[in-house]
């Protein structure tokens, strides 16, 4: 289930199949104590008050925390070349109030509608990629600067307007609010992105390219390794799925406003660096992105059912993230050694 740790063929004993058997261990070991964590977390809930797994109760669970899953699998892809994009919850929140008013008093498809937020997002990314890859400028200073140029647009365009749902196409309307053999679809919808994300990093070449430019960016570089190419190409990745999970917005929820999706870059962020994919970059997988997202949508919803105040969802959030960056570091000391030893036998 994980993306083995891949370095650059200059590093052959971080290379070695020893290497990333044990890099391998190590994140499939950190995958399974997320898991472990959520399921822990789901029964002591279901315990406290068993309506938390009713029919709707699981439904609203799946519901709630497919965006955020597409937006941590854009995220992963990025966070992995050793860069971040902050401009992601902006981006969802532009594209979903265009795709709205593109939509509203039409006749227009699902599928118009969601190539419409994905054109867009990917616009988005494209700018952010290409200042931050040929540009040279930092990836924090870029995506902040975009994050708050495209709120700025989304807020003189909305002008106070909102995005009414009695006004969007069924058909879009019904991708939101529909299901396949009783499974909603938009957890099917991010399943699909997940699997298919996952496949190409483990499988293509340029997908384990990503993993060796944030492992090591200089050696990635004197492997032949067309770095800004590929840069740009995690951003647009991220900014097309964050226009994607915009259109979805649309279809989940009908009305928008021009602060949809508000602060939200920061809790995908989290969920990333929670679901073990280090933020110097080089590891993890969108797996464990997956699982991190899942869990911190599984907190949110189980401080509610609860009734616990809302507030600590975001101590606990900002507790998990902590823990999560200190225990990559302790691993990266761990791994780094264990990886020396062998290489010296």
């Amino acid at each position: 289930m994980t993306t083995a740790l891949e370095k650059p063929p200059t590093a052959p004993a971080q290379g070695s199949p020893s290497a990333r058997s044990l890099a391998d261990a190590v994140f499939r070991a950190r995958e399974f104590s997320i898991g472990g964590a959520l399921l822990l977390l789901i029964t002591g809930t279901w315990i406290s008050n068993p309506s938390f797994l009713d029919d709707q109760g699981v439904k609203d669970l799946l519901l709630n925390s497919s965006i955020l899953v597409l937006l941590a699998v854009g995220q992963s892809v990025v966070v992995v070349t050793r860069n971040i994009d902050l401009s992601v919850g902006s981006v969802v929140g532009l594209t979903a109030f265009a795709c709205g008013h593109f939509a509203s008093g039409t006749d227009h498809s699902a599928v118009t509608v969601l190539l419409l937020g994905t054109g867009l997002g990917l616009v988005c990314g494209l700018v952010s990629g290409a200042l931050v890859s040929f540009g040279r400028v930092p990836a924090l200073v870029v995506t902040l600067g975009m994050l708050y140029v495209i709120q700025g647009i989304d807020h003189t365009w909305a002008h106070g307007r909102q995005i009414n749902a009695a006004n969007v196409p069924g058909g879009v309307l019904s991708l939101g609010s529909g299901s396949v053999l009783g499974v909603p679809c938009l957890p099917l919808i991010s399943a699909v992105v997940l699997a298919g994300t996952a496949y190409f990093l483990r499988t293509y070449r340029s997908g384990r390219e990503l993993y060796a430019i944030g492992s090591n960016p200089e050696a990635a570089r004197l492997a032949g390794i067309p770095i800004r190419r590929r840069v740009l190409a995690a951003y647009a990745f991220s900014g097309a799925v964050a226009g994607f999970a915009g259109a979805l917005w649309l279809a989940r929820f009908g009305t928008v406003v021009a602060d949809a999706a508000n602060g939200w870059e920061l809790t995908v962020v989290s969920a990333v660096v929670v679901g073990g994919v280090a933020i110097t970059g080089g590891t993890g997988s969108v797996w464990g992105a997956a699982l991190g997202a899942l869990l911190l949508t599984t907190i949110g919803s189980a401080l509610v059912v609860l009734k616990v105040d809302s507030f600590w969802q975001q101590a606990i959030t900002g507790v998990l993230l902590l823990l999560a960056i200190t225990t990559d570091r302790v691993v990266q000391v761990r791994t780094t050694s264990a990886l020396r030893k062998k290489s010296r036998r």
